[in-house]
């Protein structure tokens, strides 16, 4: 199989990248005020105004399924572009460069699932829900790391990119395989049918970006009505977006596309997306109800889970050879960004409305311990990475 080569950082390409971080970052923050405002909201005299508009019905879905199932589409849009970019000619090209996020990110899928289906063990209601502390949220996380400044060298952080990607495409084929039902066989074919005229246009060397729009949001449309989860068009969609030669990188419709998405996705997809999922009213939540087996399966998972299995991970492939530490690091801040690596909010939040459709209940449940599992991690992770900043 021809290995792509990988190409060489550009002035052009790094003020990308630069630009890249500092949109993640401040998305980050901005998040975290949206998660805040939702929390505030959901537990203020506007909590029945706040749950009734999500509820309200528009051409046919409520308006938060339009927000889950639509505007999150256009979020694993990005994430397919970022994906592709990075394993054909970024952080992910070589299998050296694989290594330690793909380890990384094993680890960092497994161990927390593990950690909740062991809490959940026998429970044939919760037990579907082993998924939620698997994923990590790049743009929460990159916020809160933004806050150390340069306290972290920019090798941990493109090392924490690129495990988020590895994870958000384990969540991709997590979502596929298993969070799919009631099957439409009509309108699967109708979804296939637009993924082989994606591929064509692919192949034909389209460039304009226009056609693929277009058969895309037909796509979009096949898949929500055929059982299959209707952001996985947004993935599908992004890997057919041609990526263009070395040489043509200015006129490269997947980086052109990237660039005008990231802004977008930061700053209004996820926000909207945190302020509909994360509102919860705390007022039926006691002590008791925390040590619940999906609760503390998903904040244990996020903030224990998460760190053991990446650090270990990693440490294997390094202590093996098969891997290094990022230039300039220290074990200490791998071990803060494997901490960090719990906050699981957007993935996590949305693979639980997909783990329990049809039990509110539940679903506040996963909100409950994706919040304090999330929040956890985060201090850990400042501490530890402030702890080890001067050190190496």
């Amino acid at each position: 199989m021809h290995k792509p080569t990988p190409r060489t950082e550009s002035p052009n390409a790094l003020a990308f990248i630069t630009r890249f971080f500092a949109a993640e970052s401040a998305g980050g923050l901005v998040l975290m005020a949206a998660a805040l405002a939702a929390l505030i909201v959901a537990n203020s005299p506007l909590a029945d105004s706040y749950f009734a508009a999500l509820h309200t019905v528009f051409a046919g879905l409520s308006v938060s399924h339009w927000i889950n199932d639509g505007l999150m589409a256009i979020f694993f849009m990005l994430v397919g572009l970022e994906i592709k970019r990075e394993v054909l000619a970024g952080q992910l090209a070589s299998w050296n460069q694989r290594a330690l996020p793909g380890f990384a990110a094993l680890g960092g899928m497994v161990v927390p699932a593990l950690i909740y289906v062991a809490f959940n063990w026998g429970r044939p209601d919760t037990i579907g829900g082993w998924a939620i502390p698997a994923a990590t949220d790049i743009a929460f996380a990159l916020g809160v790391l933004s806050l150390l400044g340069k306290r972290v060298p920019l090798s941990l952080k493109i090392f924490l990119s690129a495990l988020a990607i590895l994870d958000d495409l384990g969540a991709v084929l997590i979502i596929a395989l298993f969070y799919t039902s009631d099957l439409s066989m009509p309108m699967l074919l109708a979804a296939l049918g637009s993924i082989a005229v994606l591929v064509a246009l692919n192949r034909l060397g389209v460039k304009k970006l226009l056609p693929y729009l277009i058969v895309g949001a037909l796509l979009w449309f096949f898949m929500l009505q055929s059982g299959i989860h209707a952001t996985l068009a947004g993935v599908a969609l992004a890997l057919c977006i041609p990526l263009g030669k070395p040489d043509e990188e200015a006129r490269s419709p997947l980086l052109h596309l990237e660039e005008k998405l990231h802004p977008w996705v930061a700053f209004a997809v996820v926000p909207i997306f945190g302020f509909a999922n994360a509102g919860v009213s705390l007022s039926g939540i006691t002590a008791d109800k925390l040590v619940d087996p999906v609760p503390l399966g998903v904040a244990l998972g996020l903030l224990v889970g998460k760190q053991v299995g990446i650090f270990a991970m990693a440490a294997l492939a390094i202590r093996a050879g098969l891997a290094r530490l990022p230039d300039g690091s220290n074990w200490g801040q791998l071990y803060g960004v494997a901490a960090l690596c719990g906050i699981g909010f957007t993935m996590s939040l949305f693979i639980g409305a997909l783990a329990f459709p049809g039990a509110p209940e539940l679903v506040d449940e996963v909100k409950v311990g994706v919040l304090i599992g999330s929040v956890l991690s985060a201090v850990l992770g400042v501490v530890v990475l402030r702890r080890f900043a001067q050190r190496g």
